[in-house]
């Protein structure tokens, strides 16, 4: 999952550490992506008690996190996965699905959720509706549910699985 996450294969075996590989990339990303789109960026901040009560990219951060969510909710049940049993995220009953959206953190939520903060700089709607209509975009786009059932098949090996036991059965 962390290959998947990371693009490359790292020799580490101890989650902390590609934790810490993870944070520092994501990090790094975050200000990479506030820079490509002019905004100032101060830091992820999320205080889950008063989730507005932070900037419009940080708000916009959290209500792109909530859709790409919910489409791997979406991904997750039609393959009949389950999603408490995740591969990173652990105490959730919604393990996996956080595990899939993290996989597209930087190609879908955090390019939707620059991209709203943005226009809320421009025009005068409310960052969660501009998110709301750049995730549309973007899901339609990048056909983003079809693509994250074929990443849950790709990580749960279900192609060779099922490859697999038509070859064992005509042998």
């Amino acid at each position: 999952m962390y290959a998947l996450r990371l693009g490359e294969v790292l020799p580490h075996r101890d989650l902390d550490t590609l934790r810490g590989i993870e944070g520092s990339r994501v990090k790094n990303f975050y200000r990479l992506m506030a820079e490509k789109h002019g905004i100032s960026w101060k830091g992820r901040n999320y205080d889950r008690a008063h989730p507005d009560a932070t900037d419009l990219p940080n708000q916009a951060i959290n209500h792109a996190a909530t859709a790409v969510q919910a489409a791997a909710a979406i991904a997750v049940q039609s393959l009949a996965a389950l999603p408490p049993l995740g591969f990173i995220h652990e105490n959730s009953g919604q393990s996996f699905v956080l595990d899939i959206a993290d996989l597209f953190r930087d190609t879908v939520t955090l390019q939707i959720a620059f991209t709203a903060a943005r226009r809320a700089q421009q025009v005068g709607d409310t960052i969660d509706k501009l998110v709301r209509r750049e995730a549309t975009a973007v899901f339609r786009k990048q056909q983003l549910i079809g693509a994250m059932i074929d990443r849950i098949k790709q990580v749960l090996r279900m192609d060779e699985a099922s490859h697999g036991a038509g070859d064992d059965r005509d042998a």
